[in-house]
């Protein structure tokens, strides 16, 4: 790779200051991340910068800038067909795109797939096709399993057919789709990583309230389901894009990642409590009746996640690129729960 630019630069009228490798750190490149504001993007600049990278982060106008330090930002309108990289991108070596649209409880938009195909799709495609234009050599896209569907009996392997069932899957799929064109006709390595679930320490939506119910001791009805899950810690994830972002075999592929520890609920229940030191209550209830009472109260698609399977075969990953989670189930719970505990002493 090569050496990074210079640490200060003039750019349209204003100074853009770049932050400095760590002491000792090897000559270093400039990574653009976009999405850096999000749970995997903090994660994922703060352990570039740990590395000896210079990290710049595409921030929305108007949206949240907050920042790990050393992290230089860059202000861009919203994330679409139209938004002007040049600056962006100016000395970039590589892209890490994490920036979508994603899974909106109430969506406001009058047609979602067109909304999701703006940011996802039409978004991306414009990103890869301005990073090629200015001369960056890889670009790592956070796609997601979801792409595959919703789970079944088998695990999805990166062959597995691509059969979105929802907006924001397809949307993931036609832009892997446009950015094979992109490479294709341009010569832009790009890799795509297809990961399930995500958590860890500022983990929040479904798995916090799991901790939450866990931890205020509800009887929960999940003893009798006999599913597989695949989910990734968040280090796990942020271990696997670097080994994306730099090894050269992993140019043009397209890759499912995992934990390499599938659990059922009960399981998965099990052990996050054990992770808290509280005692869980399971009891059983037909998956059927469960199913019932997800769509009747409007938690259909919450239910199904938890009650069915939906698991990855890793396989490709490990054995082209030598990657291996290097943080355990056991070890990411552990740490997912104390920062659970810290979580909530600041809460009202």
């Amino acid at each position: 790779m090569k050496r990074g630019r210079s640490p200060k630069k003039q750019r349209q009228g204003r100074t853009v200051t770049q932050a400095e490798p760590s002491p000792g750190a090897a000559p270093c490149n400039v990574i653009l991340v976009t999405g850096a504001t999000g749970f995997v993007g903090r994660a994922l600049c703060r352990r570039l910068l740990a590395e000896g990278y210079r990290v710049r982060a595409a921030l929305r106008e108007g949206g949240n800038t907050q920042l790990p330090a050393g992290v230089q930002p860059v202000t861009l309108p919203p994330l679409g067909p139209d938004t002007p990289w040049s600056e962006a991108l100016s000395g970039v070596e590589a892209v890490v795109h994490l920036a979508a649209r994603v899974h909106q409880l109430k969506d406001a938009a009058a047609d979602p797939l067109t909304a999701y195909r703006e940011v996802n799709l039409q978004g991306t495609e414009r990103l890869a096709r301005e990073a090629a234009r200015a001369g960056v050599r890889r670009l790592v896209f956070a796609s997601s399993v979801k792409v595959h569907g919703e789970g079944g009996a088998d695990p999805y392997r990166e062959l597995t057919s691509p059969a979105p069932l929802d907006p924001y899957g397809v949307s993931k799929w036609e832009a892997e789709q446009a950015l094979s064109r992109v490479a294709a006709e341009t010569g832009l390595e790009v890799v795509v990583l297809r990961p399930p679930l995500v958590y860890g320490p500022g983990v929040r939506a479904n798995f916090y309230r799991m901790f939450r119910a866990l931890e205020c001791g509800f009887p929960l009805p999940f003893s009798g389901i006999e599913n597989r899950r695949s989910l990734i810690y968040l280090d796990n994830l942020v271990d696997a894009l670097l080994v994306c972002l730099r090894h050269p075999k992993a140019a043009g592929g397209t890759f499912l990642v995992s934990d390499g520890e599938d659990l059922s609920t009960p399981q998965l229940l099990r052990r996050a409590a054990d992770s808290l030191g509280v005692p869980v209550r399971l009891v059983p209830f037909p998956k059927t009746l469960l199913r019932l009472a997800g769509r009747l109260t409007g938690k259909g698609a919450a239910l199904q996640r938890l009650t069915g399977s939906l698991a990855v075969d890793s396989t490709l990953i490990r054995e082209r690129l030598g990657w291996r989670p290097p943080v355990t189930v056991a070890d990411a719970l552990q740490a997912t729960a104390r920062w659970y505990r810290e979580a909530r002493k600041e809460e009202p």
